[in-house]
């Protein structure tokens, strides 16, 4: 998946500018950038969620455009902040929508072992027949990412998904994000704010300011004090934890 040259305005206002890259298979790669730098508007776009205004978005050799809904959605899934389902679902009723652009309304057997498995993988089956309002918040984004895994998509793409949890349930589901691509073979693409959970997760960091991509590069080249510098107009030290570079900013 690459994308050249995308742009999209609000109201007369470009909040995506002419954004190239290239999305490595295989690897967890994350968006990073202030409030209103593009990145959950590119990942909306990377997704169909919204549409471009020029430019292109090349899915495996075919304008994203051009795909099928269903086909889409067999090859690549996303996971936006806000999942309000108002249907009271159980674990399993909900990780079995992850099968509808296989087998529509009807389940399978297979359907079925998969959602047992996507519910095992995340350690969910003590909960599989609880509603999901009735989870803590933790186990809420397992069940959604648990959807996710049944849905067996290549490309996996995920909006801040450590958003409103506490720093156990955010470390957590950036274990989970890192598993997905070592264990599972996908390709994570996800936006982040924090930093350090970007820097020690990813294989690859887009770091984004006023709509453009300031550096795009393995972690340890986008962060460095110079460039974090540049994103966020602070002052950054950097560190290293088990090879993996880390900041302070103050």
């Amino acid at each position: 998946m690459f994308v050249r040259e995308l742009t999209k305005k609000y109201d007369g206002k470009t909040v995506v500018d002419g954004v190239s890259f290239e999305i490595p298979k295989g690897a967890v790669i994350s968006m990073i950038g202030p409030n209103g730098a593009g990145k959950s508007t590119v990942l909306n776009i990377l997704s169909r969620l919204i549409a471009r205004d020029s430019g292109l978005v090349d899915f495996d050799g075919t304008d994203i455009a051009r795909w099928k809904s269903r086909e889409l959605s067999k090859r690549l899934a996303i996971l936006t902040q806000t999942n309000n389902i108002q249907m009271k679902l159980t674990v399993r009723e909900l990780v079995t929508f992850g099968r509808f652009p296989y087998s529509g309304n009807r389940t399978t057997a297979e359907d079925e072992r998969i959602v047992s498995q996507a519910i095992a993988y995340m350690e969910l089956e003590e909960f599989e027949d609880r509603f999901i309002d009735e989870l803590s918040g933790g186990q809420r984004q397992r069940a959604y990412i648990a959807m996710v895994i049944a849905q067996d998509t290549e490309y996996i793409l995920l909006d801040e998904p450590t958003n409103n949890l506490d720093i156990y349930h955010a470390t957590n589901m950036m274990k989970i994000v890192r598993r997905l691509c070592d264990e599972l073979g996908k390709t994570v693409i996800l936006v982040l704010h924090e930093i350090n959970y970007a820097a020690f997760y990813s294989d690859y960091i887009c770091a984004f300011v006023d709509g453009k991509i300031e550096k795009f590069g393995p972690v340890k080249e986008v962060m460095t004090k110079e460039t974090l510098g540049r994103i966020y107009n602070v002052d950054f030290e950097i560190m290293e934890i088990q090879g993996k570079p880390l900041s302070i900013y103050y």
